[in-house]
């Protein structure tokens, strides 16, 4: 397979490895992007495996949730540029969209903007179509994600309106849920606690780390011991309840609902742009500043 200057570009971006590293990764890997990372990682190569989410749309997150706190949405509408996104009337569409979609639970964003949009004229398709030729933009409803509880209920936080989070927890107070949903706008967990973690994630993680302790040079039983500590330290650091708690890092999440008897059933994180190529900006630090600054 051909090596192009594009791919070699991406690789470079995502690990912060050289070009002839990351031409040879792609070479070894046949073209395959995630391939190449994984075995960046087991040889040490991959500096960053963290900028995978370039971000190449700007637009806004938009969350509702129902009066009785029982159903929520949360929901990413996309544009070109900043300047339209932080306009009133971009701004209105996505809370208006959300809101089509808190009131008709669709299954698709097909059948989303099919819908007759909440407080306006036609279809949201139609409403798109129609800010598209009066802003000269390119506008898109990218995704959504609605939730429903019977025994919780949900709370959210809103950093700007380029990422928000989305909580569902039992047995807890807007306060809780606010700072649960502020710490997973900054530290951003894989999911709740370890038992959420997938077994293929974990194997995969599982053999990168292998390679790396044998690489070494310990012997293989010395490395299957380290490997169980290794895992141990990985799994705190991708479970929402493993993580030391923003506000206090003193105490990990689970030990902060602990006290509270509070349970989180599960969160939905959106970043403008996610898995979209664009610069980065760095939330996480800036959520933290803010956590700082309280």
């Amino acid at each position: 397979m051909q090596i192009t200057a594009s791919m070699v570009k991406e690789l470079r971006e995502r690990t912060g490895s050289g070009m002839m590293e990351c031409k040879k990764a792609l070479q070894e890997a046949e073209g395959n992007i995630d391939t190449a990372i994984e075995n960046m990682r087991k040889s040490g190569l991959a500096k960053a495996d963290k900028k995978s989410g370039r971000v190449a749309a700007e637009g806004r997150v938009a969350i509702e949730i129902s009066e009785d706190g029982k159903k929520a949405v949360i929901l990413e509408a996309n544009c070109e540029t900043d300047f339209v996104s932080g306009g009133d009337e971009f701004m209105s569409f996505a809370s208006a969209v959300a809101k089509t979609a808190l009131a008709n639970q669709p299954a698709s964003v097909e059948a989303l903007v099919a819908l007759p949009i909440e407080g306006g004229e036609g279809t949201i398709e139609e409403t798109r179509q129609a800010m598209v030729a009066k802003i000269g933009e390119n506008i898109q409803v990218r995704r959504f994600e609605l939730l429903e509880t019977e025994n919780g209920s949900f709370g959210s936080y809103a950093h700007g309106a380029r990422m928000s989070v989305l909580v569902e927890m039992e047995n807890g107070n807007d306060e809780l849920i606010k700072d649960i949903a502020m710490h997973i706008a900054a530290s951003n967990p894989m999911c709740v606690a370890e038992e959420d973690v997938s077994a293929d994630v974990l194997e995969k993680e599982k053999e990168i780390l292998r390679a790396q302790a044998l690489e070494s040079g310990k012997p293989a039983d010395i490395v299957e011991k380290m490997l169980t500590g290794r895992i141990r330290k990985y799994l705190a650091e991708i479970t929402l309840v493993g993580q030391p708690f923003v506000k206090d890092p003193d105490k990990t999440v689970g030990a902060l609902l602990g006290e509270a008897g509070a349970t989180v059933t599960r969160f939905v994180r959106y970043e403008v742009g996610e898995g979209i190529e664009k610069k980065v900006e760095n939330f996480a630090d800036e959520v933290m500043a803010q956590v700082g600054a309280s």
